[in-house]
């Protein structure tokens, strides 16, 4: 009798992303979404209660027209709509004009982001350490171009400078770029001045910059003005400019759920990103695509966003004043996103491990993510057990406020048990 090994043994071993694995290790543990006595302090997704407009309270219809394929490129309505939305919010002064053409749909960031990659030929691209943990397996699973990993600096604010940036482009050889920014999971932002540096530098040297933007609404500049950060306010020409956007409706739009997301650049790479999902994913759910429409309204996007950046600044400054109390060394305050990366070094040396302090987490009914998972190593073509954040967690205020103090109040209880 063959053993079931044999048969393991076709498939090779696939990584977890740092969320999915803490929540698999939560739900052992009792874990149970909505159980008051948890916190989830490790998720990657905003609180989609307190916030969401009334409008989204309302049953979706599905007919005999959605029930149809989308195409694959996504409904042509919606990605009007988010080429709209561009162009009114960064490209008002704009000669040149994002259309229909220009967008792509996904289901999901990880599928708008994964179309991109599979369509990328024998190249090299650069992409930075710490950065969103989904990033490894994609970068990985493709074989025809080769990653190259750009180390950043807590000296730094985990930024890189723009004659930094030059020399890492042309030393390397890099012809593409893959970053998130606002940065998952450093909060930190490059935008104005610095933004346009990176654009201009992009389109000088003819070097694809391939940008995740989920987090552009969640900035925190003490602006009594909303706050929008896009590349696209500093493209020249939509259909020339070497720059493809990533976003979708999960953290800006707050809905995880719904799995929506889109890939915006000139028309001849998006023709060649949509072409992709015909065999990776057949496109996005026809009647999510359909609602979208009407939660991606032009005219509630500056309001909802406002109200957004008032309620999670809130709750940023609360938790980075009780983390800083507790003795964790926040290097760089989040300037976006709703996380926050800490270091545990100064912790009681039984936790100032990541593996070990999220253990003990688990004890006390509340889960953040190990800092090893945003070291970023497609293939496992570095050392393994060499991280440099292995003594660092990333924190979310993504939930609702009272579920940051359940948090908050078990992290306490962990660090006291050691002192």
């Amino acid at each position: 009798m063959t053993d079931f090994n044999d048969y393991l043994s076709y498939f090779k071993e696939v990584p977890k992303t740092g969320v999915i694995y803490v929540l698999e290790q939560a739900t052992e543990m009792g874990y149970r979404p909505h159980l008051k006595e948890w916190a989830n302090l490790g998720q990657g997704a905003p609180d989609t209660a307190s916030l969401t407009p009334k409008k989204r309270d309302k049953n979706i219809l599905i007919d005999a027209e959605n029930s149809e394929y989308s195409p694959v490129g996504g409904d042509v309505e919606l990605r009007k709509r988010i080429a709209a939305y561009y162009n009114t919010f960064f490209r008002k002064d704009s000669l040149s004009k994002y259309t229909y053409k220009n967008v792509c749909i996904a289901g999901g960031g990880r599928i708008a982001l994964a179309r991109v990659i599979a369509a990328l030929g024998t190249i090299n691209l650069g992409h930075f350490i710490p950065d969103y943990t989904a990033y490894e397996e994609l970068l990985g699973v493709f074989k025809e171009f080769v990653s190259i990993p750009i180390l950043l600096s807590d000296k730094n604010c985990y930024k890189i400078s723009i004659e930094e940036l030059r020399n890492e482009i042309v030393g390397r050889g890099l012809s593409a770029l893959l970053l998130s920014n606002p940065s998952n999971p450093t909060g930190q932002l490059i935008k104005g001045d610095d933004l346009k540096q990176w654009i201009d530098l992009s389109r000088e040297l003819r070097s694809l910059m391939i940008i995740d933007e989920f987090y552009s609404h969640y900035i925190y500049d003490d602006s009594k003005d909303v706050s929008l950060v896009s590349a696209s306010e500093f493209i020249h020409d939509v259909n020339h400019d070497p720059v493809l956007i990533i976003n979708g409706l999960s953290k800006n739009w707050r809905s995880p759920g719904w799995r929506v997301g889109w890939v915006v650049g000139p028309e001849e790479i998006i023709e060649r990103v949509s072409s992709v999902g015909s065999f990776i994913d057949g496109g996005a759910a026809h009647p999510m695509q359909k609602e979208a429409l009407n939660l991606l309204s032009l005219e509630s996007v500056e309001t909802e966003a406002k109200e957004l950046q008032k309620v999670f600044s809130e709750k940023r400054t609360y938790m980075l004043k009780r983390l800083k109390k507790m003795g964790f060394t926040i290097e760089c305050d989040p300037e976006s996103t709703f996380y926050v990366w800490c270091n545990i070094s100064s912790l009681p040396h039984q936790i100032n491990d990541c593996t070990a302090f999220f253990k003990e987490c688990l004890k006390e009914n509340v889960i953040v993510v190990p800092g090893i998972f945003f070291d970023v190593n497609p293939g496992r073509r570095r050392l393994k057990h060499h991280s440099r954040y292995n003594n660092y967690i990333r924190v979310s205020f993504g939930p609702s406020m009272d579920e940051l103090k359940v948090g908050l109040d078990s992290i306490q209880r962990v660090i006291n048990k050691f002192k």
